[in-house]
């Protein structure tokens, strides 16, 4: 059998206790066609980058497949056919990662970080703002002005 990795959007107006469901039913969907799905992680509810189906959210979840390629055919016809269902992708992979996948160990990076310091300012090589000088020595927008009115 071969390794995949399939991941699902679902509409934004589904509850978790929803999507939590149709994952399972893609589990068994996968696990009546003789595979097993070794990991299934919901990643949670996240912006699109653009509109899809008038959707500007979606809920991911990626499952970790060990199958053959029936049940992966029938799994994304599944889906296909699934109207909460905005998109999904299913994708072969030489082995199955281990542990969390990259989503949620970022996640979990940046919960552990915290807010960042400093605001909006940036404190960049050249030191604080205050430092930098003012903006017409700097080339800003004044001196860019006064060169258009010679011509």
């Amino acid at each position: 059998m071969a390794f995949y990795e399939h991941v699902f959007i679902a509409r934004q107006d589904v509850s978790a206790a929803q999507v939590e469901s149709m994952t399972a039913d893609f589990s068994k969907i996968v696990e009546d066609n003789g595979g097993k799905v070794t990991k299934n992680e919901y990643w949670g509810l996240k912006n699109l980058q653009y509109r899809i189906k008038k959707n500007r959210k979606g809920h991911y979840v990626l499952l970790n497949l060990d199958a053959p390629h029936k049940a992966i055919a029938e799994l994304e016809r599944q889906a296909r056919l699934h109207e909460d269902v905005i998109r999904y992708m299913t994708i072969r992979v030489d082995a199955l990662e281990e542990g969390q996948s990259i989503v949620l160990r970022t996640k979990a990076d940046k919960e552990r970080r915290g807010p960042r310091e400093g605001g909006r300012d940036f404190d960049g090589p050249r030191g604080p703002r205050e430092d930098r000088g003012p903006r017409e020595d700097r080339g800003g927008r004044e001196g860019r002005g006064e060169k258009r009115e010679q011509f």
